[in-house]
């Protein structure tokens, strides 16, 4: 700023303040985000010492832990136990658990002797039984969308919580658009995914993560007969005892699924094919 004229005092000052604010560094700056994080001088230092992923996430820590209540307290238990052990080559470690590009596994004893199709198929069993609600998928008869695959979620039980069968129940009501689709074309499929439980975020795995596992059981489903229907009120009230009190004037009625083929997808890339016979042979578990 050149002043081109003589002036007072008073408007040299105010000219040479307005220069200034105009001049200003602050003034090239745009706000594109209302959300910020702090960046403290350790990870800064990190940042310039390696180009690697762990020190990515760290740009993410948010001061007022709104990131940490989103996982659970032995995440950070571990993760502190880990930076207490001496590393070579690296003397300071990032103050918080890296969320974004690794993911860290619990740890599985006893599995040495176990083949893959083997865990396979104890997950597939695990999954059955431990999860309490899964999507059943069937082909709508409805007029506008006749032969179109159409599903919905449902509570579904294999069983009370010590004694799993594999096969899994439900108790459904004929107002159901599903249960109209099933009373033309019985065959359906059940999807039932890890991610209802608690082992993907304890393993801080996104639901979509193929490592999270999820299983589909194809068959018939099939009004359950009398003589199973004792247990088929065991499994189901045992698991979910709100549907005592669900109302009366709905009709409900229990149904189960004649399993026909069973897929398992707990890895990236395709789904592992179970056998049937082996499926109700094997013991639900993780390990």
């Amino acid at each position: 700023c050149t002043l081109r004229k003589r002036t007072t005092p008073i408007s040299w000052l105010s000219w040479v303040l307005w220069c200034s604010v105009m001049l200003s560094p602050a003034w090239g700056y745009v706000i594109v985000n209302s959300v910020s994080w702090s960046v403290t001088n350790e990870v800064e230092e990190e940042l310039d010492s390696s180009s690697n992923e762990e020190a990515l996430p760290a740009l993410l820590e948010d001061t007022t832990s709104i990131w940490k209540q989103s996982y659970p307290a032995s995440v950070y238990k571990e993760d502190e136990e880990m930076r207490s052990r001496p590393v070579a080559g690296r003397s300071k470690q990032i103050s918080s658990p890296s969320r974004m590009f690794s993911y860290r596994r619990e740890s599985v004893k006893g599995t040495d002797s176990i083949t893959p199709q083997e865990q396979a198929i104890r997950t597939a069993r695990f999954l059955t039984h431990y999860n309490s609600w899964g999507f059943l998928a069937t082909e709508s008869t409805q007029e506008k969308i006749q032969g179109v695959p159409f599903g919905n979620c449902l509570l579904v039980s294999d069983g009370p919580i010590n004694n799993s069968t594999g096969i899994p129940f439900f108790y459904v009501t004929s107002k159901d658009n599903i249960v109209t689709d099933l009373m033309k074309n019985s065959v359906a499929s059940l999807t039932l995914p890890e991610a209802e439980g608690d082992f993907c975020r304890k393993n801080i795995i996104d639901p979509e993560d193929p490592r999270c596992a999820r299983l589909t059981l194809t068959g018939q489903m099939v009004m359950v007969p009398p003589e199973e229907m004792e247990f088929a009120k065991q499994a189901m009230f045992s698991r979910h005892p709100v549907m005592r009190k669900w109302p009366r004037n709905y009709e409900w009625f229990f149904m189960k699924m004649n399993i026909e083929h069973i897929w398992l997808q707990n890895w990236y890339g395709g789904v592992s094919t179970i056998a049937v016979e082996e499926y109700f042979k094997a013991v639900p578990s993780k390990e």
